[in-house]
């Protein structure tokens, strides 16, 4: 691999690692603490993530629980859940909140692979930036006389043979999160 690859394969593995992180919040058909991801918990005067306040563990398939480490925060947890519009139920069990997961219809499927899509489109916008960068500075190169010509067009079909791979892990990415939506 050459130099100017390697000068940005941490952009491109940082667009790829956004992605997988991106994507884990969006909802299948089995619990996810990941799911709980966007909920903010107003606690403290501030603003916090729900894993900063308590701890969520799966129940089963279809429900988790979550076990606030301050039990004043019950309500502001419960209240955090509901304001994200995740489309879950929420019961307050006391001392704890158990969040359950209703069944997912062909359409709120079908709503969830467009997302997948749109999140997809902006990873591999991000790893083509990158790419643009990097033929710009091949570019820059050659026409600094740094490089020559011979040496200008290999890097480019490196480089094009590199950027292949991260799109194409990017798809393997999508398609298997899409099959979790899509599994009933």
């Amino acid at each position: 691999m050459n130099q100017y690859i390697n000068a940005k394969e941490g952009e491109l593995k940082g667009s790829i690692e956004f992605f997988k992180k991106d994507i884990s919040s969006l909802r299948t058909g089995r619990a996810n603490p990941a799911l709980l991801d966007p909920v903010l918990v107003e606690a403290y005067g501030a603003k916090n993530p729900i894993n900063a306040v308590a701890s969520i563990s799966i129940a089963d398939g279809k429900s988790m629980v979550i076990s606030p480490w301050d039990r004043n925060l019950l309500k502001d947890i419960e209240k955090g859940i509901v304001e994200a519009n995740l489309g879950v139920g929420v019961v307050n069990e006391g001392g704890r909140i158990r969040v359950s997961l209703p069944a997912m219809t062909e359409e709120n499927r079908k709503e969830l692979v467009k997302k997948l899509n749109e999140k997809m489109e902006k990873a591999r916008i991000s790893v083509r930036q990158a790419r643009d960068e990097i033929k710009g500075d091949i570019e820059d190169a050659f026409d600094a006389k740094e490089i020559t010509e011979d040496d200008k067009f290999r890097f480019v079909k490196e480089l094009d043979e590199e950027i292949r791979k991260y799109n194409d892990q990017v798809k393997e990415i999508r398609d298997e999160k899409e099959k979790e939506i899509m599994t009933i």
